[in-house]
């Protein structure tokens, strides 16, 4: 068991963690045909934004109130509805997805009255469009609790009880640490089953890199909102990561559903359990590719472990994405020496390490003195290269590599691939071994320069040179 306890400064330096309101946008953008909005000053969107944006390498569509002084003060009705008349004229989405900011949620502005009054005024003008509102304020939580507070309000707002079950389909409720990659994976290994995947959110079809065949100005694919609604028919549903356990009870208790969390699909033990519950649900034995992808794992981890045994690893990421990589690493023989977070979990308390900080990058670093390998975003490499140990960047940002979105992680092979990206890392910073490793005997330097070594009884004219001979 891991104490977990809060960092006592007075303010973050090199902040590890982001926002509540930039978490909910992020599974927006995995909605299709969505145009996120967060209600607050043009800054705030803007920020969040740009940090997509260096991400993905990808145009991210997010919309603004664009609150100032006076509408800060004087209420955000004005703005909300303007807002969305714009973007309904503009772009006629589907959904428009609200999340508030910590400016208007100090100012407390009624949001769900707002958009009561703003339906009742333009119901025929924003026809065919869906408003939804999450409560995000930037001055709690981080990113993972953002994005779970924006899918349990997706579920809530949608998803109805349904007269019957559609046997096979299955609900999955991806936390926030997956990448595209991943839930493509996750697709697949459903379908392996010959059950029916419904992802929501759904970041593998929309910000997965692809290049679209025509210009949308809002998100370009993802959970339809009938996908939302479809989850109430489902034969059940799988969450990942302890963040989304309240999506998955609003479902319990709204729809009816019965769901199972899994805290991780990173290791060996996880993805088993995840392919046991499959097969209970779909009454099928596991395919003969799985078999073989389970035993490439098992071989992945004999030769990993040489190299990973014994090493210390310091991690900084958000709960659900420490516990599962400092899970593999303790599985495979190392330390988790330093484990820094954004925002509190139930999961925290499980990870394998004396103690777990919810603190910045620069305890991170103080924490990570005498470690062999720093874990954590882009924002890590100063630190990484201070303390002359080598960074694998994992979460977001990762500004300054290519390929995020595609980074895999879970089931066989996610696993595999991370244990060999790890291992690779070791044997990349080994000591290269040269002429200096092995220094000469001191009788032979001496000799070599013309000298008899200190306390040698014999002595040799200066101008003898005695030649080595190489063995």
């Amino acid at each position: 068991m891991a104490t977990v306890i809060d960092s006592k400064k007075a303010c973050a330096v090199n902040p590890l963690k982001m926002s509540q309101p930039l978490g909910a946008c992020y599974a927006f953008l995995g909605l299709a045909d969505t145009m996120p909005m967060m209600h607050g000053s043009q800054g705030c969107t803007s920020f969040g934004l740009v940090l997509l944006v260096r991400h993905f390498k990808e145009a991210i569509p997010m919309q603004t109130t664009a609150m100032n002084e006076v509408s800060t003060i004087l209420g955000g009705m004005d703005n909300i509805e303007q807002a969305l008349l714009n973007i309904k004229k503009r772009a006629n989405p589907a959904l428009i997805a609200i999340a508030s900011t910590g400016l208007t949620e100090t100012k407390g502005d009624d949001v769900d009255g707002y958009l009561r009054l703003i339906r009742a005024r333009h119901g025929e003008t924003l026809a065919g469009t869906e408003v939804v509102y999450v409560s995000a304020p930037d001055y709690v939580g981080a990113f993972q609790d953002g994005w779970a507070a924006a899918v349990k309000a997706l579920v809530t707002a949608f998803a109805r009880p349904a007269a019957t079950r559609v046997a096979g389909r299955i609900g999955v409720l991806p936390g926030a640490h997956l990448t595209p990659a991943d839930l493509d994976e996750l697709r697949e290994l459903i379908e392996a089953f010959g059950l029916e995947p419904v992802l929501v959110p759904d970041l593998s079809r929309s910000l997965d890199g692809h290049i679209p065949d025509d210009f949308t100005p809002t998100t370009l694919g993802g959970a339809t909102l009938d996908d939302i609604r479809e989850l109430a028919a489902c034969e059940h549903v799988i969450a990942i990561g302890e963040q989304m356990r309240g999506a998955v009870d609003s479902l319990a208790t709204n729809a009816g559903v019965p769901g199972t969390v899994f805290d991780r699909l990173t290791g060996l033990a996880a993805t088993d359990a995840l392919v046991a519950l499959l097969m209970r649900l779909s009454g099928k034995p596991a395919p003969a590719r799985l078999k073989r992808q389970r035993g490439q794992l098992l071989d992945a981890m004999l030769d990993g472990h040489f190299h990973l045994g014994g090493k210390r690893v310091a991690i900084g990421a958000e709960p659900d994405l420490l516990f599962a990589l400092a899970s593999l690493i303790h599985e495979m023989g190392g330390e988790v020496a330093a484990a820094v977070t954004t925002t509190h979990s139930p999961v925290l308390a499980r990870v394998p390490t004396a103690e777990v900080l919810v603190g910045d990058l620069e305890d991170l670093e103080q924490r990570a003195a005498g470690c062999d390998l720093l874990l954590t975003h882009a924002h890590g490499r100063q630190a990484a290269a201070r303390l002359g140990i080598p960074l694998m960047r994992v979460g977001i940002p990762q500004f300054d590599r290519l390929g995020a979105a595609h980074q895999l992680s879970v089931g066989y092979r996610g696993t595999r691939d991370l244990i060999f990206a790890l291992a690779n890392l070791f044997l990349a910073h080994l000591h290269a071994h040269g002429p200096d490793d092995w220094p000469l005997p001191e009788a032979a330097l001496a000799a070599a320069r013309g000298a008899a070594p200190a306390g040698c009884a014999c002595s040799a004219p200066a101008e003898t040179v005695i030649p080595i001979i190489p063995a």
